[in-house]
């Protein structure tokens, strides 16, 4: 993208790609583009992408590129100026690609994704998608219910993606070289273990709304079953990620420790679509965390599952890996925690770096309530992790709950709030204090669940309620955060929703609706005249359906029979529960085949099974420091001062230079800048101290350094200094600049430079937080000339485009096409 349009937007790092683990551009292979409906920081934590990108970077024929919604300001910028949506790596027109894959995550992305064909030029409706176009797909657990989207893609693929993805694009890869029409294509695709073609479906409706029948066209193709990835430790597994700039929401390694879950909470889809379990071994996660670690420099380690606290052999693993990484000083965290599987042995490892949060879901505030979703776990069991996490160190703990379960009662909202300064009083106990965050959501009912057939309450209700607990809560000295009940409303009917939701979402996108998952974007008026220039009802979506109703999602097999859904919700009404079948008997859910598709357990191990002794480095009583100076320029301008932290952070853990940490709960390697240098100055003249231990030369720093930092950062120059030696920036004195400027700009440059040359004074006033600074620019001038477009000049206090819109006469967003370097430090004698 040009300078005046990454310029002109809030985080540049969104768009510029350029990171490492990315692909240089692969002329004449399949592009296939990944996208994710939702801004750069979100989609970059997906682990799902991260694992798709890494699979087709393996294969020589495939381009993969990706794509993410622009934030508003870049597509102001891009619709004022005509310009496509474009690609990270190569740049590439979505229009232009081979293959489009979207990302499901939420619900109320969908907006978001016709933004981005609309954006890239792409027709809307598959239907009005002529040869030419890309094949536009998807995938993610919202494609378990694919037909609100129905109409907008061609195809979509149900379940595990890393084999059929290959397939898939193999598949389009033929076709392309035989010429076939796109109907063909889409038969073809169709012939693919989990991939669903909607228009070889035809759903017919009653006069009441409700679905009479989803007709499949071929008799070949009457249902689609999700796609199994049957062995974990097999499957690939991304171990050099793309590792971004600037901070994402998921800020470090993840590796998934294993795949699905049978606890069987009745409210839980991901419990029902991603069985059965199956656990990678320890010795599989210790190879992945030590190459990931290795190629990415990042400090933190995350296990990841549905249930991590039932991986078979975790407490082992934390042992291991904090022996491993401890003094690297690189923490692990584990997501949200089953109440009953915290060991005081687990909390011990997981603290001796430092605590990364703790989390509890108990998810309702009665036993009652809890049989009724099978949660399984007791008040007691609760507190006593509660107990446990407060004597090892915790100050807060987050608790998760919901409101609008199936039979809840005002009892067991009363329940939360006991429960939750129950868990409060543990801290106390335990003679440490302690914080309680309390965090409910609104219980959305979810396709292929025991409870796809219950109501959902309305948003007056889950307004009432979440009322009620705040007040009730906040009584208690408790802190409470929930969910906007429009935006719970929304999801629920686009998670139940069918094929005639696509005119909403056509209507929502015209009149403006982006975002929608954002609180601070989602526009409940617009949506409400959506509604209405539609004619649809949303409470016809959130109603309850009838058992012998034909769901909209009926043709689609995530592998669980509908016949156990239907037992399952039996039991719920009577508070019955169903073991998990990790533990007992199986419960004939209808899953397993029980040659390749089965539970795939680790067998418990001793504590110190997997114990090491690290190699820890004798550290030495005296620190070297190293200066060093380096380049950033090409895309690298656009990277704030914050990013570049985040870079050399990356850069030290990926290079193994023995950097020293500052001390404190929260450790960080010792360097620093000089200044920070704005955002679109190219430059060879920035400086950094480094401390690290003695005897680690400059030589070493510099190559360790250059071996690791990405193509447009590169350290010049590196001189080992003395210890006690002033801050770089106290011996600053001035800069030296030089200005490229485009031919419109660059008109009686010299009359203009002497004229500002013959002023007393130029003053700028600057307002940050509500405090004003103002100085002279003319008296920071120390030198200025022309050289045919070009102005250079030696400065001191004073932004660049200050001083050069100042000498113009011009704004500084007139100068967004100049180019801007920054040549010499000038240090004082």
């Amino acid at each position: 993208m040009s300078n005046n349009i990454l310029l002109s937007v809030e985080k540049p790092a969104r768009y510029m790609g350029g990171e490492m683990g990315t692909v240089a551009d692969r002329e004449g292979a399949l592009r296939f583009v990944l996208a994710f409906p939702d801004v750069y920081e979100i989609g970059m934590s997906h682990l799902g992408l991260q694992v798709l990108y890494g699979v087709l970077k393996g294969v020589p024929w495939v381009m993969p590129e990706r794509a993410y919604a622009p934030w508003p300001d870049l597509e102001e910028s891009l619709r004022a100026e005509a310009k496509p949506l474009v690609t990270l790596e190569a740049g590439t027109p979505l229009a232009q690609a081979d293959i489009l894959g979207f990302t499901l995550q939420y619900e109320l992305s969908y907006t978001n994704i016709l933004n981005m064909l609309d954006l890239s030029g792409i027709p809307l409706l598959a239907c009005d998608r002529p040869e030419g176009y890309p094949l536009v797909i998807a995938g993610g657990p919202c494609a378990y219910n694919p037909e609100p989207l129905a109409d907008f893609f061609d195809a979509f693929l149900i379940g595990d993606g890393e084999e059929a993805v290959i397939e898939l694009a193999d598949c389009v890869r033929a076709a392309k070289e035989q010429g076939i029409a796109k109907a063909e294509l889409l038969e073809r695709l169709a012939r693919i273990e989990g991939v669903y073609v909607p228009s070889l479906f035809e759903v017919n409706y009653h006069d009441d709304g409700r679905i009479a029948a989803i007709a499949p066209r071929k008799e070949w193709y009457q249902s689609v079953r999700r796609r199994f990835v049957a062995d974990l430790e097999t499957a690939y597994y991304p171990t050099s990620p793309i590792v971004p700039f600037l901070k994402t929401v998921h800020d470090r390694v993840s590796v998934e420790i294993s795949r699905g879950c049978t606890r069987g909470c009745r409210f839980c889809q991901a419990g029902y679509i991603y069985r059965p379990v199956r656990e990678r071994s320890p010795e599989r996660v210790f190879s992945i965390m030590e190459e990931a670690l290795h190629n990415t420099g990042y400090d933190e380690i995350s296990l990841l599952s549905l249930s991590t606290g039932d991986y078979g052999c975790l407490t082992p693993l934390l042992k291991g890996l904090m022996d491993r990484y401890s003094a690297q000083k690189k923490a692990v965290s584990l997501p949200s925690m089953r109440v009953g599987s915290l060991s005081d042995e687990m909390a011990e490892e997981i603290r001796r770096v430092r605590k990364t949060g703790f989390t509890l879901a108990p998810e309702a505030g009665s036993e009652r309530l809890r049989s009724v979703i099978n949660k399984g776990i007791t008040e007691q069991a609760l507190l006593e992790n509660a107990a446990s996490v407060y004597r090892n160190g915790w100050r807060l703990i987050k608790l998760y709950f919901m409101i609008g379960l199936p039979t809840e009662t005002m009892e067991d909202v009363d329940g939360i709030v006991e429960l939750s300064r129950e868990v409060k009083r543990q801290g106390k106990f335990a003679g440490n204090g302690g914080d309680v965050n309390v965090s409910v959501s609104s219980f959305v009912p979810k396709p292929h669940t025991p409870f796809q057939w219950e109501p959902q309450i309305s948003e007056t209700e889950i307004v009432e309620k979440q009322r009620y607990l705040r007040d009730a809560l906040k009584k208690k000295k408790l802190i409470m955060k929930w969910q906007d009940a429009s935006l719970s409303g929304m999801e629920g009917v686009f998670a139940r929703g069918d094929r005639r939701l696509a005119k909403l979402l056509i209507e929502a996108h015209r009149l403006g609706c982006r975002f929608d998952g954002w609180w601070e974007h989602f526009d409940r008026l617009k949506w409400a005249q959506a509604f209405e220039n539609c004619g649809i009802d949303p409470t016809f979506y959130l109603r309850r359906r009838e058992l012998d109703e034909v769901l909209p999602w009926d043709h689609i097999d995530c592998g669980v029979t509908k016949s156990f859904l239907l037992k399952e919700r039996e039991a719920s009404l009577i508070g019955a529960a169903t073991p998990d079948c990790r533990f007992d008997r199986c419960t004939g859910c209808g899953v397993c085949d029980f040659k390749e598709i089965k539970l795939r357990l680790n067998e418990p191990v001793p504590f110190d099974t997997y114990a090491s002794q690290a190699m820890v480095p004798e550290p030495t009583e005296d620190a070297q420091r190293i200066r060093i100076r380096f380049e950033k320029v090409g895309r690298m301008r656009f990277l704030s001062h914050l990013e570049m932290l985040t870079l050399f952070t990356r850069a030290v853990g990926r290079s193994g230079i023995p950097i020293r940490f500052s001390q404190g709960f929260h450790p960080h390697p010792k360097f620093s800048f000089a200044t920070a240098l704005s955002v679109g100055i190219e430059s060879y003249a920035e400086y950094m101290d480094f401390e690290v231990d003695a005897g680690y030369t400059a030589a070493q720093l510099q190559q360790a350094l250059n071996a690791t930092l990405p193509e447009g950062v590169r350290v010049l120059e590196a001189d080992e200094i003395d210890l006690r030696a002033p801050a770089l920036s106290v011996i600053m004195d001035k800069v030296r600049y030089r200005v490229t400027l485009p031919e419109e700009l660059a008109v009686d440059l010299e009359a203009k430079a002497a004229a500002f040359l013959a002023l007393e004074s130029s003053p700028v006033k600057r307002e940050k937080k509500g405090k004003a600074t103002e100085f002279d620019l003319r008296h920071e001038l120390a030198e200025l000339k022309v050289e045919g477009r070009a102005l250079e000049m030696v400065a001191g206090r004073g932004k660049l485009v200050e001083f050069v819109g100042a000498i113009l006469g011009v704004p500084n967003d007139a100068l967004k096409e100049a180019r801007l370097e920054k040549l010499e430090v000038i240090f004082k004698p």
